[in-house]
């Protein structure tokens, strides 16, 4: 029987797909190296998404945290919850447009649409729902100066006739909005979100001779040049799926190499999971009072800019079950986050990174009772004090240019440490502050 090898180059996307997926189920149990598990995790996410995003590329230093993390982000955006789908993406489009994040409000623009979303409220935030819209003066709250967060926020979305919110509704919605006001800080501190191409989903069965790759870049009459492949990667060519599968088959250490080469190959496995497609949005249309950003924390007299004690309401005492009880299993999914960033190994200090966290929480009016708040001066640089602070308070670098990371002794993998200590911190301050007014509510 004669077998067409044009055929054999279609069926061939599904059949590397199985066998990746496949084998990343076969490694979970055999992994016995950070580097064994950061491959597998990008494994994980070139099976299920065809590519891997700029965030996931920037983590994969830090395994054992990507791996919490994008747990945790899988759970708030897609899995059980009080919150439709389409409203989840909206809502995280309006988190990080406060931080004018092109990257994220980009991406969920996408997802929106592709869970069932109105397109018409993308034209803005005065097209969405008005029950979305009342959501906009605690997202600003949150983003910018948490610490004007009050229960009167609280009771006003709660309470707004036919358009109120239900407790497990905000709960969610609150958690959501701090987690990506956070990753708009890691993003920018990274320089992932200049990371805007648009890589467009590219369907099975295109014509003979289209190229899958140079769909993927937006250009028919491209030509891609890839480390492993002479000629463009596809153009229906078997030899690009032969490698692809012999990836698979190599030393783990190699593996993690060689995964260069699916990124430079852009993706071109058709899923349906987390599409990655980039899509161009303003950012600026689903922001209101767009003069409205962080000031200095000062104490004052009136309650709301009092500081905020840990040993009155702290995350371990309160946060975490309160959260935990009106938004099932969060409680758990966060505090391994906050675990984890506080487990990974750092080269210099465990003094150094408690230096960090603490700051961040000072910035946004936190204290720590038995912390001697000099040791913050002593150990962080002042080149690197300005540094978490432009990322933790002034992630738009289309306001305020963002202040390069020049601490002497950082490596890369030391700068996403950093940047992921200040995303954790910033996210953890945001839920004390909104919990804390949920809490006050309640008990009101």
């Amino acid at each position: 029987m004669y077998f067409s090898f044009t055929k054999c180059s279609f069926y061939l996307p599904f059949v590397c797909q199985i066998l990746i997926a496949a084998f990343c189920s076969f490694w979970q149990v055999m992994v016995n190296s950070e580097k064994d598990r950061a491959s597998l995790l990008c494994m994980k996410a070139l099976a299920n998404r065809g590519r891997l995003d700029t965030v996931s590329q920037q983590m994969a230093s830090h395994p054992q945290y990507l791996e919490s993390f994008l747990r945790t982000q899988h759970y708030i955006l897609y899995m059980d919850g009080p919150l439709p789908l389409h409203y989840r993406h909206y809502i995280a489009i309006m988190a990080a447009a406060r931080h004018h994040c092109r990257y994220l409000v980009s991406l969920h623009s996408a997802q929106f649409l592709r869970v069932g979303g109105d397109p018409l409220w993308l034209q803005g935030l005065e097209a969405a729902p008005l029950r979305l819209r009342h959501l906009d003066h605690i997202n600003k709250v949150l983003a910018h100066q948490p610490w004007l967060t009050a229960h009167s926020h609280i009771q006003a979305l709660l309470k707004t006739g036919e358009q109120c919110w239900s407790l497990a509704e905000l709960v969610q919605a609150v958690v959501l909005l701090a987690h990506c006001h956070s990753l708009c800080s890691f993003i920018f501190g990274s320089g992932s979100d200049s990371d805007t191409t648009s890589t467009p989903r590219v369907h099975h069965g295109t014509p003979p001779g289209y190229c899958l790759c140079d769909a993927a870049n937006g250009n028919t009459a491209l030509s891609v040049s890839c480390n492993h492949v002479s000629q463009c990667c596809c153009k229906q060519d078997v030899q690009f799926w032969i490698e692809c599968l012999e990836l698979f088959i190599t030393p783990s250490w190699t593996l993690f190499r060689n995964l260069s080469f699916f990124l430079k190959c852009n993706s071109i496995l058709d899923v349906e999971q987390e599409d990655e497609t980039m899509f161009s949005t303003d950012p600026s249309r689903f922001v209101t009072d767009p003069e409205f950003g962080y000031q200095e924390f000062a104490r004052r007299e009136e309650d709301h800019f009092q500081v905020f004690r840990v040993q009155d309401y702290s995350w371990e005492d309160h946060g975490f079950s309160l959260v935990n009880r009106l938004y099932s299993d969060i409680g758990h999914l966060l505090d391994e986050r906050f675990r984890n960033v506080a487990s990974l190994p750092f080269p210099h200090s465990p003094d150094l990174k408690r230096a960090i966290w603490n700051y961040i929480h000072c910035i946004y009016g936190i204290r720590y009772d038995d912390y001697d708040y000099g040791e913050v001066n002593r150990l962080l640089e002042r080149g690197l004090k300005l540094y978490i602070k432009a990322v933790a308070c002034y992630p738009d670098s289309s306001k305020t240019p963002l202040c390069p990371l020049s601490w002497a002794p950082v490596k890369a993998s030391d700068k996403v440490h950093v940047n992921l200590l200040v995303m954790e911190a910033r996210l953890q301050a945001e839920l004390l502050y909104a919990l804390r007014a949920i809490t006050q509510y309640m008990i009101a």
